[in-house]
């Protein structure tokens, strides 16, 4: 492998998606790291914290030394090992660790050694989170948006990726905004978030450029909470209204949240655990608004909901979503919205259906 130099141009790290590895301990990893990076760790977690204390008692040559008699012999093998088929898997990649110091640095050199050239990034974490906390907040002050909005279940998401350089604000969260959001899978950390939507909005702004469309969301989406200067920006930029006629947007709510949620919890947990698990979802959701619904109004669509559920069991029957899904649009979801949206009149770009939309888009760069 011919041998690259170190570098610090983090701009084309993220726009090319080029491959990383952190060799910083999981428990680092975990809290927060990059869209392409690998957990590859020069010291686990115990590791890491019996070398900490050692520093601070005994400061940073024994901090060294003991590093050593810990990653020694097998256990220093089979971690060169692991960066070895990292950098033969990723020839273009580089490694990192939190400063770009001494991990990064022996992990470098213990690279060589075994026969590898293998370069880093200066600065490690820290550089490449500030470079993305900066660009992200320069962004929010100087990118165009444009604003996807529009009743529940009118598929805006569907519509927002569509258009000539959308951000899919959900999609980073892995969360669908509302009470019934939540995935099969996990939502990243704040930081993972974080770092995702800066990558993506340098992509929107380098590669392909114009207003960037997002749709309409609250501060928080899920657990993970919207930079607050970007919600400002949002609740300031002009709307597309997204409109759809009830039937459609219950045909989309059955479709996202009954169907697929379904399909995934299948898929997940088996069949048995997967319909138990799914049936506590949609239940759980409802009963997240129990106290906005009111006693009554609750009461009435968790009956329909359960008796939806058990024909769908019984059955595989859908129809029976239909009467909680227009009720709960009807009742609480569409006043709430029709109330927020009169407050935005003066935002609005251009209403209908989604052809309509897409159309404006494409012919308002």
């Amino acid at each position: 492998m011919a041998s690259r130099p170190d570098t610090d141009d983090y701009l084309n790290l993220f726009l090319s998606d080029i491959p990383l590895m952190d060799v910083r301990a999981p428990v680092e990893f975990a809290k927060g790291s990059f869209p392409c990076a690998e957990n590859a760790p020069l010291m686990n977690d115990e590791e890491r914290h019996r070398i900490g204390i050692c520093y601070k008692e005994k400061g940073q040559d024994k901090a060294i030394e003991l590093g050593h008699q810990l990653v020694s012999g097998d256990l220093k093998a089979q971690r060169i090992e692991a960066w070895k088929r990292f950098a033969a898997q990723h020839p273009e990649g580089y490694l990192f660790c939190f400063r770009g110091g001494l991990r990064s640095r022996l992990t470098q050199q213990w690279i060589k050694d075994s026969g590898i050239d293998y370069p880093l990034i200066k600065g490690g974490y820290k550089a490449l989170r500030r470079f993305l906390i900066d660009s992200l907040d320069q962004l929010i002050e100087t990118q165009e948006f444009r604003i996807v909005s529009g009743r529940t279940g009118t598929g805006k998401t569907r519509v927002l990726l569509d258009l000539p350089n959308p951000v899919d604000l959900e999609g980073l969260a892995n969360h669908r905004g509302s009470s019934f959001g939540r995935q099969v899978t996990p939502q990243p950390s704040q930081i993972d978030f974080e770092n995702q939507l800066a990558v993506t909005m340098l992509k929107a702004h380098h590669l392909i450029g114009g207003p960037v469309y997002l749709e309409d969301e609250s501060r928080l989406i899920g657990r993970c909470a919207l930079p607050d200067r970007m919600r400002e920006r949002m609740a300031e930029s002009p709307l597309l209204v997204l409109e759809q006629p009830m039937e459609e947007r219950i045909a989309i709510i059955r479709a996202d949240y009954v169907e697929a949620m379904f399909s995934d919890y299948r898929a997940r947990d088996g069949e048995l655990a997967g319909w138990l698990n799914f049936r506590d979802y949609l239940l759980s959701a409802l009963d997240r608004i129990h106290k906005r619904l009111g006693g009554e109004r609750h009461q009435h669509l968790r009956q329909l909901m359960e008796r939806a559920l058990d024909q769908q069991q019984s059955t595989g029957n859908l129809d029976g979503h239909h009467a909680w899904i227009e009720s709960l649009l009807t009742d609480y979801y569409d006043p709430m919205y029709d109330y927020q949206l009169s407050q935005k009149q003066g935002r609005i770009m251009v209403r209908g259906n989604p052809e309509t939309i897409r159309a404006f888009a494409r012919s308002h760069p």
